[in-house]
């Protein structure tokens, strides 16, 4: 303990107050001001019987820690903890709390106490904390430079030390081996996490409750050298020489499962971190389950081994892994083959057998005669002291912690697999690694097809590459045969705002028969800008991008066109992009970037010299048709078409053909599923004037499923009324069931509706493009005589009107499900307005336009009122205005103008009509005559505005986002269009906890009009002037 020293000047006498003071009481009042300076001092000595309250510490003598009270950093919680922490860091970092798992309820009072134990008390002397141990009543308790406070009576050995019961961080000088760490709860509550790390043996492990998160590999496995590294392990030993005046270290126990080694930087003052793990996502243990094998570098990052397929297929596609694959074909005869996987991690358990003295030839010899349990082995050929020697492993338990391209020394890995079965399979360019590579992709002239030709195989290493029509070459990490795509690797792309809009290695020759390519970032926010909400040359724009096809399902991305530079650059870690037109400073290279992803078109009939090359493909010919291709063909024999999707010679079955004058066109029924083309636009402006033909414009030309009206009335049971759904103001929807037993919806437009070829042609033509999870989907469409019909998937839970305004049925939408469908249709106007390739403006956006999965998921219909808006295109007039009343913005129903702005009016009338379960054509406080808008804004005015919400759900609540969601509402819905926010906003205000949200203004309608009692479609003749507006009392559809 340091010596502290008191004034030895002999006070005989004084004046106080002006009162002389007697040489006894003098010498009373050095006694207590030298005392009072011992306590008040810095000490690193807590003796028996003293404690330490409110702002008291004990300080190290080389002041390297200190103990006392205190609130972690961040907490929004008042209540306090007594730990250790380095003395004089900032923000503080706490190595150890005594009562980590009961805090204080409040500082009043409490005291950390020694009285033989320590302990930790409340205001009222409850014990929450104490060493527990015998009592010694002599004993002091020291913090040491080390940072361990030790409790021990004179000279003789500790009684209790904090460095043998660990909180989340070891110290430089405590022993690893026997000892655990335990995470906190999260970075601002000290009570035990869910992660534990120890080591065991030779081996250090990290478990996530129960189960292994994490471990080393142990030193007797010859391929793998990643072990903790050993200046980190000499560290953290009970005799180590390190000193907190050489460097300031510590390993924490990090509460989102990573065990992280961290060093003080004196320049910069912040830890700097010099080694974590697990360092990747392949890195945690067993990530993608048996036979998945993981690669960091793919998108995503766990695929099954060729032959394998998921035992989960919808966990899988949710990105939960660790299910694993099992076997496609399981009888020994039929597995007659090996996949060769180079640079291979595989975990090596009890089960895996060696022999020595083995060539390759012998080592596959005996894994083929061992059929039903051998799945694996491996051949390693060396050297010792100048004598070849070679060995056999084999693996008999299921193959788990696969890894390709294992940076630490992988091994090469014979895997058994069945013979491929599918078609091509002679025209297919096998395996490379880990990726099969599907036809039409071609590695060389004698596989795949020669139009596809640009990927390369390294035998060697199992890597496949793309060489780009730039003359770059890219690494492809993944290839997904059903969505026909691939994923490149950008190796050397600059960095993140730069390669936005000037980079040509991002664009792909239109050559090449792909149709958009999509750019997946993993982490851009090195020097990461602030959000801003307004475009300058200084500042890019921030939007918010959700997962849309084709992009995988559990990423955030964006696409362009085929050719075209990108339009934004998006941040998987923030959800945000950045858009091209803006210049950044952003300095994190390519490294940190998932990929491209790259869709191919379909392939039309493969190239053929005879027809022996066509026996991949039956029921065709080898032969020449110029007025198709140059080349030779396997086209396909009569009463067959080529289908490029199956990559297939298919029957037509039913075949129904009809002439005109201008065209035949073949009808089929469900089973064949013919696809028909639309034309996209019309370019002289001429509307369609004929049923039974669609002008084709090949350049402008998407393919369009068509359904013949037998096929329809089959699958409805000729419109049977046991089967119809519901009636719209453009006539009724049936229920209907195709032959492979797949439900669908058919809107069957009336003769009187007010939707006529164009709007029928729009709704097909628009909704075609359009994939998002959150949009309906079209299966397809019949047109034959006075029918005009569109066939959608089908909604079993129907329209959100019929759920949410029913007293029954809106219970089944808690406050979570409706919040949940507010994002999603907020999403889904996302992808309308700025994320698909087309920038779309709805128009008739409500509660019965938004129909629900079995699943409750929203997804937006009825396209047929929607426009088009093209290139720098935002805003439009029309002479026609159509919509709902109650729904349609003023500029709008008054004027005829439409935005983007006017469907932001729509959702925020929608998003109010969840919270409140009322409609907003309905009367609310009757004697003012109050819209639901109205309403809201009263209740606003009166700060009561949560009494909007719908009374079932006053449980199930957030009341914190019910306020967030009814803000966000208002603004949607202000009467200048310039008030409401863009849906990018929307998204980020309405995803985002820490947004600050402008201050609502009076919204528009406040007054409810006596225009009708119903929801009504709204029309403007052609010859109303611009102040006039006729609402017509019909059903909106």
């Amino acid at each position: 303990m340091p010596v502290r020293f008191c004034s030895q000047t002999l006070i005989t006498g004084r004046t106080v107050g002006g009162r002389s003071v007697s040489p006894m009481l003098s010498t009373f009042f050095f006694l207590l001001t030298c005392s009072s300076l011992l306590f008040c001092s810095a000490r690193d000595t807590l003796a028996p019987f003293q404690s330490l309250r409110g702002n008291e510490t004990l300080v190290s003598d080389g002041k390297n820690f200190e103990l006392g009270f205190f609130s972690p950093n961040g907490s929004s919680s008042s209540k306090p903890y007594v730990g250790i922490w380095f003395y004089g860091l900032v923000p503080r970092t706490v190595v150890w709390v005594a009562n980590g798992n009961n805090p204080l309820s409040d500082s009043s009072g409490a005291s950390f106490k020694n009285d033989g134990n320590l302990k930790v008390l409340a205001g009222n002397e409850t014990t929450l904390w104490s060493t527990s141990i015998a009592s010694a009543k002599a004993a002091n308790a020291t913090l040491s430079d080390k940072g361990n406070l030790i409790l021990k009576e004179g000279i003789n050995d500790p009684i209790w030390q904090s460095f043998f019961n660990y909180s989340d961080t070891f110290l430089p000088g405590m022993n690893l081996e026997g000892k655990e760490l335990t995470s906190w709860k999260n970075e601002s509550d000290p009570s035990p996490g869910d992660f534990t790390f120890m080591q065991q043996g030779q081996q250090f492990t990290i478990r996530n409750g129960s189960a292994v998160y994490w471990r080393s590999e142990t030193s007797n496995v010859s391929w793998s050298f990643d072990d903790i590294p050993d200046d980190i392990l000499s560290n953290f030993n009970s005799t180590s020489t390190n000193t907190y005046n050489n460097k300031i270290t510590r390993l924490v126990m990090h509460p989102s499962g990573q065990i992280r080694y961290l060093e003080w930087n004196d320049e910069t003052r912040i830890w700097d971190l010099l080694w974590w793990e697990p360092s990747d996502s392949c890195s945690v243990y067993k990530a993608c389950g048996a036979y998945g094998s993981c690669n960091s570098n793919s998108v995503p990052v766990c695929k099954c081994l060729p032959g394998f397929r998921p035992i989960s297929p919808e966990a899988w596609d949710s990105g939960q892994f660790s299910g694993g694959c099992t076997r496609e074909i399981t009888e020994c005869g039929k597995m007659d083959g090996f996949l060769e996987l180079k640079k291979m991690k595989v975990e090596k358990t009890e089960s895996v057998s060696v022999l020595e003295g083995k060539n390759e030839a012998e080592c596959r010899a005996e894994c083929v005669e061992k059929c039903t349990t051998c799945n694996a082995y491996s051949f390693e050929a060396s050297k010792r002291r100048g004598e070849s020697l070679s060995t056999c492993w084999f693996w008999y338990d299921e193959l788990k912690d696969l890894q390709e391209d294992y940076p630490y020394g992988g091994r090469d890995l014979y895997v058994r697999i069945a013979a491929p079965s599918e078609i091509g399979t002679t025209r297919r360019c096998g395996y490379c690694g880990t990726n099969p590579i599907p036809y039409p992709l071609s590695t060389g002239s004698t596989c795949g097809d020669p139009a596809y030709f640009g990927f390369k195989c390294n035998d060697s290493t199992g890597q496949l590459r793309f060489d780009a029509p730039n003359g770059n070459s890219y690494a492809v990490t993944g290839i997904n045969s059903e969505k026909r795509t691939f994923v490149i690797q950008l190796e050397d792309a600059g960095n993140c705002g730069a390669t936005g809009s000037t980079s040509k290695e991002l664009q792909i020759s239109n050559s090449f028969y792909i149709t958009n390519n999509t750019i997946l970032l993993l982490n851009c926010s090195t020097l990461e800008p602030q959000p801003h909400l307004d475009c300058t040359p200084s500042s890019p724009c921030h939007g918010y991008i959700k997962e849309r096809e084709p992009c995988f399902d559990s990423q955030k991305c964006c696409s362009y066109t085929n050719g075209n530079s990108l339009s934004k650059l998006p941040d998987l870690n923030s959800g945000c992009a950045y858009t091209s037109i803006a210049s950044s400073d952003l300095s994190s290279s390519a490294s940190g970037w998932l990929g491209v992803e790259i869709r191919w078109e379909p392939p039309s009939e493969p190239m053929c010299n005879s027809s022996n090359n066509c026996g991949d493909w039956p029921n065709s010919t080898c032969k020449l048709n110029m007025t198709v291709h140059r080349d030779k063909r396997c086209y396909c024999n009569e009463n067959f078409r080529w289908d490029p999707i199956k990559v297939n010679c298919t029957q037509d079955v039913g075949v129904i053909t009809e002439q005109s004058k201008e065209t035949s066109r073949k009808y089929r029924p469900l089973e064949g599923l013919s696809k028909e083309k639309l034309d996209e636009s019309d370019q002289r402006g001429k509307d369609f004037t004929d049923s039974n033909k669609f002008r084709e414009d090949k350049t402008k030309g998407i393919d369009v499923p068509f359904f013949d009206l037998e096929s329809v009335l089959a699958a409805t049971e000729n419109f049977s009324k046991s089967n119809k759904l519901g009636q719209g103001g453009f006539g009724p929807v049936y229920k209907g069931k195709l032959p492979g037993g797949q439900e669908i919806a058919v809107k069957r437009l009336s003769k009187n509706s007010g939707q006529g070829l164009e709007e029928f042609k729009n709704e097909v033509l628009l909704i075609a493009k359009l994939q998002h999870r959150n949009l309906v989907r079209l299966l397809g469409y019949c047109i034959e005589g006075d029918e005009k019909m569109l066939l959608y998937e089908y909604m079993p839970n129907k329209g959100l009107d019929s759920v949410l305004f029913d007293q029954t049925q809106c219970l089944l939408l808690n406050w979570e499900k409706r919040f949940d469908i507010i994002l999603g249709i907020a999403r889904g106007l996302l992808y309308l307005h700025q994320d698909s390739r087309l920038k779309i403006i709805h128009r008739d956006l409500k509660t019965s336009n938004i129909l629900l999965d079995e699943e409750m998921n929203p997804k937006i219909s009825d396209f047929g009122m929607a426009r088009i808006f093209g290139g720098k295109q935002t805003e439009a007039n029309t002479n026609r205005v159509v919509g709902t009343y109650g729904y349609m913005s003023p500029e709008y129903a008054l004027d005829g103008f439409f935005s983007v702005k006017s469907d932001v009016f729509s959702f925020g009338v929608v998003l109010l009509e969840i919270i409140s379960g009322k409609k907003n054509t309905g009367y609310y406080q009757t004697e003012h005559a109050l819209s639901l808008l109205g309403y809201t804004w009263k209740l606003w005015k009166e700060e009561k505005v949560t009494d909007l919400m719908d009374q079932s759900l006053c449980e199930s609540c957030n009341r914190g986002e019910v306020l967030k969601c009814i803000i966000v509402g208002l603004l949607c819905v202000q009467e200048d269009a310039n008030d409401r926010p863009t849906m990018s906003k929307v998204v980020f205000m309405l995803g985002s906890e820490t947004a600050t949200l402008p201050t609502p203004k009076q919204p528009a309608f406040v007054v409810k009009r006596s225009l009708s009692n119903t929801a009504s479609s709204s029309t403007r003749p052609e010859t109303q002037s611009n102040n006039e507006i006729t609402v017509t009392v019909e059903e909106g559809r």
